[in-house]
C-alpha cells in the first residue's frame, strides 16, 4: 500500500486533526533529535497546540539556544510570542479554579488541625489540673489520716475524690 498524498490545508475534524497533531508533533521532534546527533547541531523546537500546550526539545537547553539566536537577533522570541488573548483567558480561569480547589482543601486541613490543637490542649489543661489536684488531695488525705483514727470510714471528700480519678482515667481510656 502507497501513501497517497494529501492536501495541505486545515483538517475540519478535531478528532483527526488531534490525531495528526500529535503524530506529525512526534516526527518532527524524531527529526530534530536525528538532526541533532548527525551533525552536531543546537537545536531548541518550541510547538504549542491550539489549546496553547506548550511542548518542547532541545539538544541541550532550550534557554540556552534562544540566548544564542538573540545574540544574532534584535528579536527577542521569548517576549514576542502572545498567544491569543480568548485563549489567556481560558488558561488564567482553569490556573483560578485549580487554585480554588487547593484554596478549599488547605481551609478544611487548616479547620481540622485548629481542632486538634484544641482538644489536645484541654487535654493538657486537664492532666496538669488533674496532677495539681492529686498532689493537693493527697497532701489533704494525708492531713485528714493523721487526724482521724485508722479505723473510720473515708470521708465524703476521700470517696468524691476516688470517684474522680476513676472519671478521668475512663475519659483519658476513651482518647
Amino acid at each position: 500500500m502507497t501513501r497517497r498524498k494529501i492536501a495541505i490545508k486545515k483538517i475540519e475534524n478535531v478528532a483527526a486533526r488531534q490525531v495528526a497533531f500529535s503524530k506529525r508533533r512526534k516526527g518532527l521532534f524524531k527529526k530534530a533529535m536525528e538532526l541533532s546527533t548527525l551533525c552536531d547541531a543546537e537545536i531548541a523546537l518550541l510547538v504549542f497546540s491550539a489549546s496553547g500546550k506548550l511542548f518542547d526539545y532541545a539538544s541541550t537547553s532550550t534557554r540556552q539556544v534562544i540566548g544564542r539566536r538573540n545574540l544574532y537577533s534584535n528579536v527577542n522570541l521569548v517576549k514576542s510570542y502572545q498567544p491569543p488573548q480568548e485563549l489567556q483567558v481560558e488558561v488564567f480561569e482553569q490556573e483560578i479554579s485549580v487554585l480554588k480547589k487547593k484554596e478549599d482543601g488547605l481551609k478544611e486541613e487548616n479547620q481540622r488541625l485548629k481542632k486538634v490543637v484544641r482538644f489536645l490542649s484541654l487535654i493538657l489543661l486537664f492532666t496538669k489540673s488533674m496532677e495539681e489536684n492529686q498532689r493537693l488531695d493527697q497532701a489533704r488525705w494525708l492531713e485528714d489520716e493523721q487526724d482521724q483514727p485508722s479505723d473510720a470510714p473515708p470521708t465524703t471528700r476521700q470517696v468524691a475524690i476516688n470517684a474522680t480519678d476513676e472519671r478521668a482515667v475512663f475519659y483519658l481510656r476513651l482518647l
